[in-house]
């Protein structure tokens, strides 16, 4: 029997999907399921004998005859659960494993733990790669797009695989390019899930100053947000949120209006802000999300408090054009500074970790396949190629000319969501990031006058070099000592 070319163990949806899609492009898959009992009643059997019925994909019930069955060096995807699944599968492979054999963790896992266990791998002779995948289970079956870091002597390997299974972007190239060593895969999917709740917070406030100031059908906002598509928002999340809104049930009426107003989250938007702070970078936009997606979970408290504080709104008649392109422009300027944030967060682990990332890579990567995919993307590769040492987003040329124009709108869409007591916290904390970013001279001078008063943590001063801290004796009764100065 003719060695199959990959492995993949785990058959939930990613998995088998992954699988059909790796088939469908010419490569011979072998699949095993860690659950299985037996061939006849496991989820392998269902599997080989459904989807996968006459295609080149052979199931298998042992892990050790799966192993035999791959060609050397042996390239096996691991689509299990994030955690000590994948430590625990590991532990099970490797004695099965030859010198130069690669393991491909293909799940959500931390960045972290896939740093540990590339060091690990290939301690004992074998390679290991850390890919995030986004897409869902369209992007696995079609094309996702594929971030894969770790292990670089494995790319080679894996990289016709790997590129052949990627979505591609309208130029052709496929969504899937060498990261970094180390975790660097699963940290740029982590950020690029971060991403992804911003904007699904941006989209849904979109929705709801549309349904409550301008009184909007789901038909009438399905047509907004399509039309939308049609310009520089153009996106898959802005694509299927029309879909969302125009969808009926059995009974002829809208979903969308049946669903619970509470946010589920598996973790990744809330690493994200936590390896953000980790690396003494804002993620403001991104925090407000994950943290209004707690929020909206405590259900019963917000009824209760909704009794509790009567909402006032005015009379006013919001016309639908201004508004309209108010609520636009807000989402696209506040989309950027999302951006903007996720990718200095990248830079910055760049530096500190060594990873040597290609920004400009990582926005082509995302421009097909994956849940973020946006019409901009391709500016914002292009921004970062033409500045190298680009600082922030928001400070090239292009997108500082973007900004200025979106900006009168975006004022005026906060300010009438305040006035109307509508929470729009992502669009407010998006534009209150650019007022901080754009002024010189913000209050913290006053923050580290109060630390150095109660603390001595010290303090820099204006007519003095940077790095050169000072105390001063506040009350004149305390002493010299002073606390040292670090950041964490």
């Amino acid at each position: 029997m003719k060695k199959s070319d990959i492995g993949l163990i785990g058959l939930a949806v990613m998995g088998e999907n992954l699988a059909l899609n790796m088939e469908n492009k010419g490569w011979q898959v072998s699949v095993y399921n860690r659950t299985v009992k037996g061939l006849e009643e496991g989820v392998v059997k269902r599997f080989v004998s459904g989807r996968a019925k006459g295609k080149k994909i052979a199931g298998f019930i042992g892990i050790d005859e799966f192993v035999d069955s791959l060609s050397t060096p042996r390239k096996i995807m691991m689509m299990v659960r994030a955690g000590s699944p994948v430590d625990e599968l590991t532990d099970q492979l490797l004695p099965l494993l030859s010198p130069g054999d690669i393991l491909i963790d293909g799940g959500n896992s931390n960045y972290e733990d896939t740093t540990r266990r590339v060091k690990r791998v290939e301690q004992k002779g074998f390679y290991f790669i850390g890919a995030g995948v986004s897409g869902g289970e369209e992007g696995a079956l079609n094309g996702a797009s594929i971030m894969p870091g770790g292990s670089v002597e494995a790319w080679p390997q894996v990289k016709p695989i790997l590129q052949s299974i990627a979505a591609k972007a309208e130029d052709g190239t496929p969504c899937c390019e060498w990261i970094g060593g180390g975790g660097s895969g699963h940290f740029v999917k982590m950020i690029h899930n971060g991403i992804e709740y911003g904007d699904m917070q941006l989209i849904s406030e979109a929705y709801f100053v549309m349904k409550q100031l301008l009184k909007a059908s789901n038909e009438e906002m399905a047509g907004y947000f399509s039309k939308w598509n049609e310009g520089k928002l153009k996106s898959y999340l802005v694509e299927i949120t029309a879909h969302i809104l125009k969808h009926k049930d059995e009974k002829g009426e809208y979903l969308i209006d049946k669903i619970l107003d509470t946010a589920g989250q598996k973790g990744t938007g809330k690493w994200s802000v936590i390896n953000a702070m980790e690396l003494g970078m804002p993620l403001n936009l991104i925090a407000t999300a994950v943290f209004e997606r707690s929020l909206s979970s405590r259900k019963e408290l917000r009824v209760e408090a909704s009794k509790v504080y009567e909402r006032v709104s005015s009379d006013v008649n919001y016309f639908n054009d201004q508004l309209l392109e108010e609520t636009e422009q807000s989402l696209y300027a506040s989309k950027l500074v999302s951006y903007a944030q996720g990718f200095n967060v990248l830079k910055q682990a760049s530096e500190q970790f060594g990873w040597e990332l290609n920004l400009a890579t990582i926005a082509r990567l995302w421009r097909g396949g994956c849940i973020i995919r946006s019409a901009f993307l391709n500016d914002i590769a292009k921004a970062f190629e033409e500045d190298k040492q680009l600082s922030n987003l928001l400070l090239s040329p292009y997108f500082k000319q973007e900004i200025t124009a979106a900006l009168p709108a975006w004022k005026r869409l906060v300010a009438s969501a305040a006035k109307e007591e509508l929470p729009v916290p992502a669009f407010s904390s998006a534009l209150n990031y650019f007022y901080s970013l754009t002024t010189d001279r913000l209050p913290a001078n006053l923050v580290q006058a109060q630390r150095d008063y109660f603390g001595a943590h010290t303090f820099e001063r204006v007519d003095q070099p940077r790095g050169v801290f000072s105390h001063e004796n506040w009350t004149g009764q305390g002493g010299d000592t002073k606390s040292g100065s670090y950041n964490a």
